[in-house]
């Protein structure tokens, strides 16, 4: 009985033994190098020292530089844009027109012709000061773009409904001018998408389709713009959008 029970511990132990760690695997003390004593070969060699571990890859894969064609294409496409830019702002592209005479009251103080906003081209060009320019491309950036996101291969255009007009407002006999007279205005009647197809006021407001993102462009407009007329206004805004960037006491006027 005894000498099983020897017998039984000494396996016990070589079991033990050749399922111990192996020593030479645990991480070493290593004597720390005194920074006074950096001219000695030892210190330079310990400082300089790369740890790698037996994991990784001898060389990680380093992207191709792009050709000499594709980075000139990129510097004249960025000085295009640079010579488009107008109101101080490359997302901001037309050409500066100065000061646009008209009738009595009307005309516009250093215009701009704007012919795209944010990446949007704009349907017809439209005659405005940079500071309704600039409304402009806050909308498109914080209310459009996000509204439309990948639908119809997202957002490519503004379909332009009215722009610098001398006229009075809804061109009714005897109103006041409109903002239109002043380049402070703008009608938008629709959104172009990439596949060709269009988010339109007329047709969407109100639908299942196209309602939900059109109100939420109209709300983003509220704040850029002093004025934001849609269809829920009346009879005269039905298929179009209405922004200017008339200042009121109140804050904005949104309807």
């Amino acid at each position: 009985m005894i000498r099983l029970g020897v017998i039984a511990a000494l396996a016990w132990a070589g079991m033990a033994a050749a399922n111990a760690p192996d020593q030479s695997l645990r991480p070493q003390m290593r004597t720390l190098f005194d920074a006074t004593l950096s001219t000695r070969g030892d210190y330079r060699a310990e400082s300089e020292m790369t740890v790698m571990s037996a994991q990784a890859v001898a060389f990680s894969a380093r992207p191709h530089e792009r050709p000499d064609v594709i980075l000139a294409l990129g510097r004249r496409a960025q000085e295009e844009r640079r010579r488009g830019a107008i109101c101080g702002d490359m997302d901001i592209q037309g050409d500066v027109i100065g000061d646009v005479p008209g009738n009595g009251a009307c005309g516009v103080e250093n215009a701009v012709r704007v012919r795209a906003v944010a990446g949007l081209r704009l349907s017809t060009p439209a005659t405005l000061d940079c500071r309704t320019a600039s409304a402009l491309k806050t909308w498109v950036e914080r209310g459009v773009l996000p509204a439309v996101g990948n639908e119809g291969g997202g957002a490519t255009s503004l379909r332009v409904m009215a722009h610098y007009a001398c006229r009075t407002r809804n061109n009714q006999p005897g109103a006041r001018l409109s903002e239109h007279s002043f380049g402070h205005a703008i009608d938008v009647g629709g959104i172009g998408l990439a596949d060709g197809s269009e988010i339109s006021v007329l047709n969407g407001w109100g639908t299942h389709a196209d309602g939900r993102q059109l109100r939420d462009m109209h709300a983003a407009a509220c704040g850029p713009f002093g004025t934001v007329l849609g269809p829920d206004a009346d009879r005269h805004h039905r298929d179009h959008f209405h922004f200017d960037t008339a200042r009121y006491r109140s804050g904005s006027y949104c309807r």
